[in-house]
């Protein structure tokens, strides 16, 4: 398979997308170390879990020392830990709201930093797992998509200063279907018909990401580097063509 003997690293990967990804990396043949402050509530199968919080910088420094001293080496880091409530700007003061910044920015930006000596022995690879909120106006998630801006262009800096010996891109993700849907969709009708927004007329699945992930980190993508790959099911329908009293479809 694509990456045996390759050792990847996935943050928050106990569950939704970042679990997701973990088994994706795992049928491709990695050893996969998922990370996150607790532990799953189901495991995800041949990974190994151990708890960090990525907020804490010797906590992570620990973490990727053990993972090298246990694995060997580490050739792949999929910063994909993250995550908001919905929270107007108003309702929240500012240091709520750099919480959010600290763990979809900063935390990121603290792995890649302890990860960089084993990535860059092994010529290895970073994915940010971005989102479309960085690109767009966010209402209910500013900070969020703020700090997915940020890591867009984190990922590009990376990229030139770590060069040749590490790759770093970002997924740049749409909506997807996880166990935790209902927090931002509502019931499965309010799933079905935000669904129906997307031109591909459904949700991405987690495994979709997965995949996507898997090819970022494979010698498929060995010229692919600074680049930021939309997994978003063809993006969003503009607004006005529904408001628009012309050139309707029939």
């Amino acid at each position: 398979m694509e990456l045996d003997g390759r050792v990847a690293v996935v943050t928050g990967g106990t569950r939704g997308v970042g679990a997701g990804i973990a088994r994706a990396f795992l049928r491709a043949g990695a050893e996969v170390v998922v990370c996150a402050r607790r532990p799953p509530e189901v495991p995800v199968a041949g990974a190994e879990f151990v708890p960090v919080d990525l907020r804490d910088p010797a906590a992570v420094g620990e973490f990727f020392d053990s993972v090298v001293a246990r694995h060997g080496r580490l050739d792949a880091l999929v910063n994909n830990a993250g995550g908001t409530p919905y929270r107007l700007l108003g309702e929240g003061d500012a240091a709520r709201h750099a919480r959010v910044v600290e763990l979809n920015l900063t935390a990121p930006l603290t792995a890649s930093l302890a990860a960089y000596g084993p990535l860059k022995a092994a010529r290895g690879s970073i994915v940010m797992i971005g989102s479309v909120s960085g690109g767009r106006p966010s209402p209910g998630t500013a900070a969020y998509g703020a700090a997915k801006a940020g890591l867009e262009n984190l990922a590009r800096s990376m990229a030139v200063e770590w060069a040749p010996e590490v790759r770093v891109n970002t997924l740049v993700l749409g909506m997807v279907r996880t166990e935790l849907s209902h927090l931002h969709y509502g019931d499965e009708e309010g799933v079905a018909a935000v669904g129906r927004t997307v031109p591909l007329g459904r949700l991405a699945e987690p495994s979709e990401v997965g995949d996507a992930a898997v090819f970022l980190a494979s010698e498929r993508a060995a010229y692919v580097s600074g680049a930021s790959l939309l997994v978003h099911g063809g993006g969003e329908r503009p607004a006005f063509l529904d408001a628009a009293t012309v050139n309707k479809e029939t």
